[in-house]
C-alpha cells in the first residue's frame, strides 16, 4: 500500500520526464483523468499493525477532504474480521493543476520547482500559439527557466518573423523585427535557435544562428580556404574571416564555393589556379566583394531546397556564378541516396534561380525523399564536374 506522499513524490519524478509532460499537458483528452494505483493493505498489516492501517485510511480520507482529487474505495473482508473494511485502491486526478497541487501539498523533493515550472508554462502556452513552440517549451524546461516569461513570448513571436537569410548581411541587432532591441539576439540566442530549429528542422543549429539568418557576424565567420593546386597559398588549408574576403582577393582565377566543410576530401587535386572556400552556409554576404566579379566562380551545395536557397542567395551577389552538381540529372542518378527533408526552405525569388533550377526546386518539394546531401555523391562524380568546370573556364 502506498501513501499519498509516496505517490505525489512519484508524480514529481514523472514531471522531470519530457515525454510525460508533453503527454499530460499537451496530449488529448484521454490523458486525463490520471489514475494512480494505491495498492491494498495485505492481511499481515490488518492483523499485526492496526495503527499503520488506521493511519493509511486516515491519510486517504484527508486527500478527498482537501480537494486533491478523488479516491476510489473498495470493500474488503480480511481473514479474522467479521466485517468488511473500505480500503482505498486508486487515486484519480482530473487535471494538471490538481496534480501539481498534490505535489506541493505534500512538499515532496523538488515541489517548489514543479510549481514554478507549471505556473510559468501556463503563461507561456497562453502567449505562444504555435503548437510546435508549445511542445518545445513543455519539453525543454532548461531552455527558458532563467528567462523572463515576456522575453520567451517575444522570442517565439520573433521566431515566426525570421526567415533563412533575412538579415541580408546586416548585424543581427539591426534586424527590424517586432520585439528586437540591440541586445535581444545576444541574450536569447540559444532560445531563438531552438525555436527556429522547430520551424526549420534543425537548420539553425546546423548552420549557426548568424549563418542561418545571413547576418554579419559580430565576431565574424571563419571560412575554410583550401587551394586545389600548389603554390597558390603557403598552407594546404587555412581559415579566413569572411569580412577579410570582402576586401582581400584570393590569388586564383577560379573560386569554388562548397556549402559544407566535410566535403573537402571529395575535391580533385590538382586543379590549376583554383581555390575552394568551404563552410559559408547562408553567410554569403561577402560574395558582394568587387574582386569576385572578375573571377570564375562555381557553387556546389546540397541538392535539396536548402541548397537551392543558398545557391539563389549566392547568385544574388554574383549573377555569373555557376552551379555544379545541382541539377535534375544529378539528383535522378543518385536518388537512391536521397533522404527526407522534413522542412523545406522558403521558395527562392523568381529571378534568383535559372528556369531548370526553379523546376528542380518545385520537384524536390513533392518528393518524400527530396534531400541529396553533398557527401553522398561519389568522389569521382564530384572530381569530374569540378575539372570540367575548370577546363571550360
Amino acid at each position: 500500500m502506498k501513501s499519498p506522499q509516496a505517490l505525489a513524490a512519484r508524480m514529481a519524478q514523472q514531471w522531470n520526464s519530457a515525454d510525460w509532460r508533453e503527454r499530460q499537458l499537451l496530449g488529448t483528452a484521454a490523458a486525463w483523468p490520471l489514475t494512480l494505483s494505491i495498492g491494498q493493505p495485505d492481511t499481515a498489516v490488518f492483523l499485526n499493525d492496526a495503527a499503520a492501517l488506521r493511519s493509511h485510511l486516515q491519510q486517504w480520507r484527508a486527500v478527498e477532504q482537501q480537494g486533491l482529487g478523488s479516491v476510489q474505495w473498495q470493500e474488503r473482508r480480511y481473514r479474522g474480521s467479521s466485517d468488511a473494511i473500505a480500503v482505498p485502491t486508486h487515486w484519480q486526478l482530473t487535471k494538471p493543476s490538481q496534480c501539481v497541487a498534490a505535489i506541493v501539498h505534500f512538499k515532496v523533493p523538488g515541489h517548489a520547482q514543479v510549481k514554478s515550472d507549471y505556473t510559468r508554462l501556463g503563461a507561456l502556452i497562453a502567449g505562444v500559439e504555435r503548437p510546435g513552440f508549445q511542445r518545445l517549451l513543455v519539453r525543454r524546461l532548461v531552455q527558458w527557466r532563467d528567462t523572463p516569461a515576456d522575453a520567451v513570448i517575444a522570442a517565439a513571436h520573433m521566431a515566426l518573423q525570421l526567415e533563412p537569410g533575412c538579415a541580408q548581411g546586416k548585424p543581427l541587432r539591426a534586424l527590424a523585427v517586432q520585439g528586437n532591441d540591440s541586445k535581444f539576439f545576444e541574450r536569447h540566442a540559444g532560445l531563438l535557435t531552438a525555436l527556429l530549429d522547430e520551424r526549420f528542422d534543425g537548420e539553425a543549429s546546423r548552420q549557426g544562428l548568424v549563418g542561418f539568418l545571413g547576418a554579419l557576424p559580430e565576431d565574424d565567420h571563419w571560412l575554410l580556404i583550401a587551394p586545389l593546386a600548389q603554390g597558390l597559398l603557403p598552407f594546404a588549408q587555412q581559415r579566413v574571416r569572411a569580412s577579410e574576403l570582402q576586401t582581400t582577393p584570393l590569388p586564383a582565377q577560379r573560386i569554388l564555393l562548397v556549402e559544407n566543410e566535410r566535403c573537402l576530401h571529395q575535391l580533385p587535386r590538382p586543379v590549376p589556379d583554383t581555390i575552394a572556400v568551404l563552410g559559408a552556409g547562408l553567410n554569403l554576404g561577402w560574395l558582394a566583394a568587387p574582386w569576385l566579379r572578375g573571377r570564375s566562380v562555381a557553387y556546389w551545395g546540397d541538392l535539396d531546397t536548402w541548397g537551392l536557397h543558398m545557391l539563389a542567395s549566392a547568385r544574388s551577389h554574383l549573377p555569373h556564378l555557376q552551379a555544379l552538381l545541382m541539377d535534375r540529372a544529378t539528383f535522378d542518378a543518385h536518388q537512391h541516396s536521397a533522404v527526407t527533408e522534413p522542412v523545406h526552405a522558403s521558395v527562392p525569388a523568381r529571378l534568383a534561380l535559372h528556369s531548370d533550377e526553379t523546376l528542380l526546386d518545385g520537384h524536390l518539394r513533392t518528393l518524400e525523399k527530396g534531400r541529396l546531401e553533398q557527401e553522398f555523391l561519389p568522389p569521382d562524380v564530384v572530381q569530374h564536374a569540378v575539372r570540367a568546370w575548370a577546363a571550360a573556364g
